[in-house]
C-alpha cells in the first residue's frame, strides 16, 4: 500500500525560510553546510549526491549521510537508477531522519551521464517514473526531485515536471539549463515559469541567481515557490542572510574584504579539521568562487590556485581583500556588474 504523500507545508524548513543551500558535489560536506547554516535565512541544506550503484549501498554509509546542520532542515540527495535499491536507499535515509530525500535528476558530468544516472534519466521518462514511483511507495517522508530543463532539448521540461508531479514527489526543483548546456549561458527563467504554471506541486527554481536581489526577482518573475542557491552561496557566503534582510525591510550586510578573509579562515580551520588530506583541494574549490567577486579575479584565483599550502593562499588572499572596503567586492545584495544573473526576460531577435 503506497504510504500518503507528505502533509507538511509545503516542504520541511518551509516555515523557517523558502531557500534551498543547493547539493554540490565535494562541497555540501557537513562541515560546509553547518557553517553556511550557522548565518541566518536559510530554510533546507542539501547534501553531496549519493550515489546508489547497481549493487546498492550499506545501511551504515546511508545512515552516515544523515548529519543535520542546526537550524535548518536536510535534504539527502541520492542518485541511481535501480529501483529497488533506490527504494531501500530512500527508506532508509527517510528513517535515519533525513526531513526530504531527493533524486538527482539534474547532474550533466559526462561520468556520471555515462552511467545512464543524473540527466541522463531525462532520456528515458518511463525509467524515471519508475524509480520516483518506487522510492515514494518507501517513504511517508517529503520526497523530491531536482531536474535539468531536459538533456538536449527542453521542450519536454513541462512533461518530465509533470510525470514527476504525477509518480508522487512532493516538490521539485528547475534548473533550467539542459544537460548539454553544463553552466554556459545564462539560466533561462522562463523554463521555471512554465513549469509553475503546470503542476499542482510546489516548486523551486535554481540557477545563475548570484545576488540577493536575484532570490526575490526569480521569485516575482517566476511565481516558484522557493529558490535554490548553489554557486552563488560559495561566491556570497552571507547570500542568505541578505536575502532574509530585504524580505523583512532590513539593510543588508555588505561583506568587506576582511570578513571574506574571516570566511576563508573559517573553512580552513573546518576542512583541515574534518578533512585533512583533501583540504587543499577544497579550499581551492571555495576560492574560485571567492576570486569572483573582485574585478581582477582571474589573476587572483591563478594565483590561489597555484598555492601549496592553505597558509600560503591565506596570503595570496590578503594581499587582496585585507582592509578593502565592501564597495570594492562585488558582495552587494542588489547586485553588481561582474555576474550575469538569470532572468525570464530575454531580447527578442528580429
Amino acid at each position: 500500500m503506497r504510504p500518503p504523500v507528505a502533509t507538511f507545508p509545503p516542504w520541511p524548513g518551509a516555515e523557517k525560510a523558502w531557500t534551498f543551500l543547493a547539493p554540490m558535489e565535494g562541497v555540501t560536506h557537513p562541515a560546509f553546510r553547518e557553517l553556511i547554516a550557522r548565518r541566518a535565512g536559510i530554510g533546507v541544506v542539501c547534501t553531496e549526491f549519493v550515489r546508489i550503484a547497481a549493487t546498492g549501498l550499506g545501511p551504515k554509509h546511508l545512515r552516515e549521510q544523515v548529519v543535520r546542520a542546526p537550524g535548518a532542515a536536510l535534504s539527502v540527495q541520492v542518485m541511481g537508477n535501480h529501483l529497488q535499491h533506490m527504494a531501500e536507499a530512500t527508506e532508509i535515509v527517510a528513517s535515519a531522519g533525513a526531513d526530504i530525500v531527493d533524486l538527482n535528476v539534474g547532474c550533466p558530468a559526462p561520468r556520471v551521464v555515462r552511467k545512464g544516472v543524473g540527466s541522463a534519466m531525462l532520456k528515458d521518462p518511463e525509467l524515471l517514473r519508475s524509480v520516483v514511483a518506487a522510492m515514494r511507495e518507501r517513504t511517508r517522508g517529503c520526497l523530491s526531485a531536482k531536474i535539468r530543463a531536459g538533456f538536449d532539448d527542453s521542450s519536454g521540461a513541462v512533461a518530465i515536471a509533470r510525470l514527476i508531479e504525477a509518480a508522487g514527489a512532493d516538490f521539485i526543483t528547475v534548473h533550467p539549463r539542459r544537460q548539454t548546456d553544463f553552466y554556459r549561458g545564462v539560466a533561462d527563467w522562463r523554463i521555471i515559469a512554465a513549469i509553475k504554471a503546470s503542476v499542482s506541486i510546489p516548486v523551486i527554481g535554481n540557477g545563475d541567481v548570484w545576488y540577493a536581489a536575484d532570490a526575490l526577482r526569480m521569485r516575482s518573475e517566476t511565481a516558484c515557490d522557493g529558490v535554490m542557491i548553489g554557486r552563488g552561496a560559495l561566491r556570497n557566503p552571507w547570500i542568505f542572510e541578505q536575502i532574509e534582510a530585504l524580505v523583512h525591510g532590513a539593510v543588508p550586510i555588505r561583506p568587506s574584504g576582511d570578513d571574506v578573509l574571516a570566511h576563508y579562515d573559517e573553512l580552513a580551520s573546518v576542512l583541515s579539521s574534518g578533512y585533512p588530506k583533501n583540504c587543499l583541494g577544497m579550499l581551492k574549490e571555495q576560492v574560485r568562487y571567492l576570486a569572483r567577486t573582485v574585478s581582477d579575479g582571474p589573476r587572483l584565483m591563478r594565483e590561489a590556485l597555484r598555492c601549496a599550502t592553505a597558509v600560503e593562499m591565506r596570503a595570496v588572499l590578503t594581499t587582496r581583500f585585507a582592509g578593502e572596503a565592501g564597495a570594492g567586492i562585488d558582495l552587494g545584495a542588489h547586485g553588481g556588474s561582474l555576474e550575469q544573473s538569470g532572468t525570464c526576460i530575454f531580447p527578442t531577435i528580429e
